[in-house]
């Protein structure tokens, strides 16, 4: 059996293109490549960014599992071309090298031409070190070609279908920046509508912190160093009952940090209060609920929690947050030691590369709680098709709106009995 919005990433950041399979998406679902473009542009703004978002123009190509505009049930294949290959050509071409190329790229590289020198002087907090040791590569662009977060364009394109499916249920997944270079946003002077703090430079909803975050990035910037931040992801909508209890790898919660960790950027998840909630007395933290609202909707006074108890979500907002480190790559290099002599170096690696990412990311972010999110909606519903799972989700909501009959009491309870007591252990 298929798994449901399980996908796959191919491509190197400089070579011909990126390309994603999706399986499991159900037959009959509407997708065009206007749906991917949104997110794909999304992506490649943001204060900070380097001048590779300025050769870049992403848009996916559907090149499977779609005809006349709807999912087939099929596997989908979406290819992103990298407009930069052109100046990789050889030194990243698929074809072994003939002697006249081979040559060619080593007088290229006495000449001092970057692009064909092999890469030995290993970065500090990239995945040089390990990656070539790993697969025995001498030549650190063999590792540094995928490790890069340009990877991330393949998953924004598959997060779009996510999107398109997730929408068919009223669910909405949106994110913002929440903190740069240590200045954080301050609820209370977060004047920005959504839209708004979408359209911003840094995507975030308090301008007079987004000032400041930019002054820290500028300043990152002339000395030659980088900086991260912390961006949020809010999912509206999700109905109660997604994931489960009773096993670890079942747990909605578990899946979704799982996936927001697997950002080549991220270092750290957080869900509703994270760490925060160490801090607190139980009272404090612990969402009262209220009871039955309008439509048979659960209310919680809060949402501390972050839409998720116990692997479940819990009918309240998903809120996930994700902690990018500072860009690996410096202007101004860490010293550092060479792959191939194991003797220090004065500077590691330099390649073109960005300052903060924290917007970036966030896209990055939306596109794996929404992948995540639409492989375990599909799961509970089940359907080859978009017709079977609505049919499966409207069934699933009158149950959760329609209030449940008491059970008929049980002998110990009829006599006085005691129940376990259910406890934290």
């Amino acid at each position: 059996m298929t798994e449901p919005f399980r996908f796959l990433t191919a491509g190197e950041s400089h070579g011909r293109t990126l390309g994603v399979t999706i399986e499991g998406v159900p037959a009959g679902l509407a997708l065009t490549e206007d749906d991917l473009a949104v997110d794909l542009a999304r992506r490649q703004r943001g204060y900070g960014r380097g001048a590779r978002q300025q050769i870049e123009h992403d848009r996916a190509e559907i090149v499977a599992g779609v005809r006349h505009g709807y999912t087939l049930g099929s596997p989908i294949l979406l290819l992103v071309a990298n407009r930069d290959w052109e100046n990789w050509t050889k030194v990243m071409q698929v074809e072994p090298l003939t002697d006249e190329e081979a040559a060619a790229l080593v007088s290229a590289a006495a000449a001092g031409d970057k692009r064909s020198t092999p890469v030995t002087r290993v970065r500090p907090g990239h995945g040089d070190l390990a990656g070539a040791l790993k697969y025995g590569h001498d030549d650190v662009r063999n590792v540094l070609e995928r490790a890069s977060a340009r990877e991330t364009a393949a998953r924004v394109a598959a997060g779009g279908v996510a999107r398109a499916f997730l929408k068919e249920f009223g669910i909405d997944v949106w994110s913002f920046t929440a903190e740069v270079g240590g200045v954080a946003v301050d609820p209370a002077k977060a004047s920005r509508s959504r839209e708004e703090a979408d359209a911003s430079p840094l995507r975030c909803p308090d301008p007079d912190a987004e000032a400041e975050m930019i002054a820290r990035i500028d300043a990152a910037r002339e000395k030659g160093d980088t900086v991260g931040g912390v961006f949020e992801v809010i999912a509206e909508f999700v109905p109660i009952g997604l994931g489960s209890y009773v096993q670890w790898d079942r747990r909605l919660d578990a899946a979704l940090a799982a996936a927001v960790m697997s950002i080549n950027i991220v270092k750290g998840v957080e869900l509703g209060l994270g760490f925060e909630q160490t801090r607190m007395f139980g009272s404090q933290v612990h969402d009262v609920i209220e009871g039955r609202g309008e439509a048979g909707r659960w209310i919680h006074r809060s949402n501390n929690a972050g839409g998720l108890t116990a692997g479940v979500s819990n009918g309240e907002p998903i809120v996930v947050r994700g902690a990018v480190k500072p860009i690996s790559t410096l202007a101004r290099p860490l010293p550092s030691a060479d792959l191939l002599t194991g003797q220090p170096v004065e500077k590691a690696h330099y390649e073109r590369s960005d300052i903060s990412v924290v917007p970036a990311a966030g896209i990055v972010g939306e596109a794996m709680v929404m992948l995540t999110l639409a492989r375990f909606l599909l799961e509970k519903t089940g359907g080859d098709s978009m017709a079977e799972v609505r049919d499966s989700m409207e069934r699933w909501r009158e149950r959760l709106a329609t209030p449940l009959r008491p059970a008929e009491p049980t002998a110990a309870a009829a006599d006085g009995g005691t129940a376990g007591s259910g406890g934290d252990d």
